[in-house]
C-alpha cells in the first residue's frame, strides 16, 4: 500500500505535536535496575519476547519455561538459559554483532507487562549452564543481560486485547497447521499430515 507523503511523520517535532506529555508515572516508573517489586514480576513470568538487532535486521524471539526460569543474579544482571529450539539461533547471532536487547515479560492473568532494556552476552560457563539443568539436560549457553532500564507497562494493551479472557481463546483447528504451512511453502516437499502427526512427540523429545 502506498502512503500519502503529505501525511507521513518524518521529524521528532512533528511527532511530539501529535501527542500529549507523558503521564507522570510513565516516567517515574523507569529505573536502571531490578528492585524488589520488579523482581517479583520477573520471577512470576513463564514467557517473554526477546528483541535483538544484527546485520541482517531485527528479530523478536519467544522464550518460555517454568516461572522463575529468568533469574535475577543481582539488581543489574539477568541470567537466561537458551533452551533447545530450531537452531536458527537468530537472537544469538544478533547478540554477537550487537549486544543491545529488549525484553517484554508476560504473566498469564496479569495486565501489567515488564519491559527491560540492556546489553547481552552469551556464556558457556559451566557454573551458569549447570545451574539451569532440567530433566538432566543443561542449556548449551546462558544469555547474560546487563540491565540499563526497567519499567512496567500499564494494563491498557492487555485490557483492549482481552488477552487473558478464556472466552476469546482461539480454536487452534481454525488456523492452518504447521504441516499445512510447510507444505504450502515448500510445494509439498516438507510438512503435510505426517509432520502434524509427529509434532507432539517431536516437541516432547526436544523440549530440553
Amino acid at each position: 500500500m502506498q502512503q500519502n507523503g503529505s501525511h507521513r511523520v518524518t521529524t521528532l517535532e512533528a511527532l511530539a505535536a501529535l501527542y500529549d506529555q507523558p503521564y507522570g508515572p510513565a516516567i517515574v516508573k523507569e529505573i536502571d535496575h531490578v528492585n524488589a517489586q520488579y523482581q517479583k514480576f520477573i520471577e512470576a513470568a513463564p514467557f517473554f519476547a526477546l528483541a535483538t538487532s544484527g546485520p541482517d535486521g531485527l528479530d523478536c524471539s519467544p522464550r518460555g519455561d517454568a516461572p522463575g526460569f529468568v533469574r535475577v543474579a543481582d539488581p543489574k544482571t539477568l541470567l537466561i538459559p537458551d533452551r533447545r529450539g530450531n537452531n536458527r539461533i537468530d537472537s544469538l547471532r544478533n547478540i554477537i554483532s550487537d549486544p543491545r536487547v529488549a525484553l517484554l515479560f508476560l504473566i498469564p492473568g496479569v495486565g501489567e507487562t515488564i519491559r527491560i532494556i540492556g546489553r547481552a552476552s552469551i556464556s558457556t560457563d559451566p557454573a551458569l549452564t549447570q545451574g539451569f539443568i532440567v530433566n538432566g539436560k543443561a542449556p548449551r549457553t546462558v544469555i547474560v543481560v546487563a540491565i540499563e532500564r526497567v519499567f512496567y507497562q500499564c494494563t491498557k494493551a492487555i485490557v483492549r486485547s482481552k488477552l487473558w479472557d478464556p472466552a476469546l481463546h482461539v480454536d487452534r483447528k481454525s488456523l492452518p497447521s504447521a504441516g499445512t504451512i510447510l507444505a504450502a511453502i515448500s510445494g509439498g516437499k516438507m510438512g503435510g499430515e505426517e509432520h502434524d502427526r509427529a509434532q507432539p512427540q517431536r516437541i516432547k523429545e526436544t523440549l530440553y
